[in-house]
């Protein structure tokens, strides 16, 4: 905790970007935060909480450190810091800003903080697991902000992309991402609960779903409880809502479209549920775990099992 008589010395005492730096530093290793949300390291989330203040780029003019700043700035940047360590809200939606792909996006607490392990297949057009000339629709199903879909936007430039998602606030920030990239042509927001409304056929469905389960929900660092829990929670298992997408996407691909589905830790209850399907589980440089891929033909094989 930062307490309030704490804040009040530090406006006094605190002078240059520096000063700023140690202290935020001090005070987030204090705080014993949660890192989950980009950063992992404290001096880095010092660092975006008092650039964003700041209205500077994060990695600038190292003379920057020793420049004096206004009470006020000294003022707002404490105020960020104390939500991050008193109240555990995540440093993306204190900035209003996460970057995913090497692209920046606008979230706030109506959307996931963007951290999947998608990014890196996305970065390699999914290659070798599609022949990215081939992909001429795509589909990102529990879009969020839209940071799957406008990097899948980039990946296949020729490609249609729809981005879907069943709240209609996360589309709102969806819809704002695609306009700060310039991508109305392209990309779409589609307001659906689950597969039902969106217009198919697609060469590639990607999806990060809810998926969390009821025993991972009941022991989330204080710092996902500012997300969305419609983003996160899916029964008791995790996998309330990948059993119906499992059964419906083939409806929805292509003849030789693909889906790929982040399922994180409830990878394991979809091993033991269904453990004579071939589920292709990738592996990441960049850490990561449980995205999972099948093709229509596979889905269409095993679709009996995934409706029973």
């Amino acid at each position: 905790m930062i307490s309030p008589q704490q804040q009040k010395e530090a406006v006094t005492a605190l002078h240059t970007v520096r000063d700023c730096l140690r202290f935020g530093e001090s005070a987030l290793r204090a705080g014993e935060v949660f890192f989950g949300h980009g950063n992992d390291d404290p001096w880095d989330e010092a660092l975006a909480l008092l650039m964003s203040t700041l209205s500077l780029p994060l990695h600038g003019d190292p003379r920057i450190l020793d420049a004096r700043l206004l009470p006020s700035e000294i003022s707002d940047y404490l105020g960020l810091l104390c939500r991050r360590v008193n109240d555990r809200v995540p440093v993306p939606y204190l900035t209003h800003e996460a970057w995913f792909c090497g692209l920046p996006f606008y979230v706030d607490e109506r959307v996931l903080i963007p951290r999947s392990p998608l990014a890196e297949l996305i970065e390699q057009s999914f290659t070798p697991w599609v022949e990215p000339e081939q992909v001429h629709a795509v589909l990102d199903l529990c879009t969020g902000s839209g940071c799957i879909a406008i990097a899948c936007a980039y990946a296949f430039d020729h490609a249609r992309v729809d981005g879907s998602d069943i709240s209609e606030e996360a589309l709102a920030v969806c819809e704002d991402n695609i306009r700060r990239h310039g991508l109305e042509g392209q990309v779409k927001a589609l307001h659906s609960d689950g597969l039902a409304q969106v217009d198919g056929p697609y060469d590639l469905i990607v999806s990060n779903p809810p998926y969390v389960d009821a025993q991972d929900m009941a022991s989330l660092p204080d710092e996902y409880r500012h997300e969305p829990e419609l983003a996160l929670a899916s029964g008791d298992d995790g996998l309330d809502f990948t059993r119906r997408l499992l059964s419906e996407a083939p409806d929805k691909l292509t003849e030789h479209g693909v889906l790929i589905v982040e399922v994180g830790n409830s990878w394991e209850a979809m091993v033991n549920q269904w453990p004579q399907v071939p589920f292709f589980w990738f592996e990441f440089e960049r850490g990561g775990h449980g995205v999972f891929m099948l093709t229509r033909q596979q889905l269409l094989e095993y679709r009996e099992q995934f409706s029973s």
